[in-house]
């Protein structure tokens, strides 16, 4: 089962990003998939706690960047163009970890 949840979580990670690049964003997809990777440095804030990684812990509102007030700034760089892209990649993020915090 947790082959299937590490599939799930990774693939929703760069898989899913790069569909929405080339779906959405189609003559720029590379550049678009690779933003929408980058978001990942949200992931940072995992550095400021112990352990590190916690294969069992919901990162929903236990780090910085993952919590419902980052979420709200990440909805409203949604509705600007110049930060869509970059909204849409941290809200991925945020749903990709909330769906494996209900797989727990």
């Amino acid at each position: 089962m947790e082959v299937v949840r590490n599939s799930l979580h990774y693939g929703l990670h760069y898989v899913v990003p790069g569909l929405i690049a080339y779906w959405f964003y189609r003559s720029q997809w590379k550049r678009v998939w690779l933003l929408l990777i980058l978001t990942m440095l949200i992931d940072l804030d995992h550095l400021l706690a112990t352990p590190i990684f916690d294969p069992n812990r919901c990162s929903i509102n236990f780090h910085p960047l993952h919590t419902y007030a980052a979420s709200g700034v990440y909805i409203i760089l949604i509705l600007f163009k110049k930060s869509r892209i970059i909204g849409i990649g941290l809200l991925l993020h945020i749903l990709t970890d909330a769906l494996d915090c209900l797989w727990l």
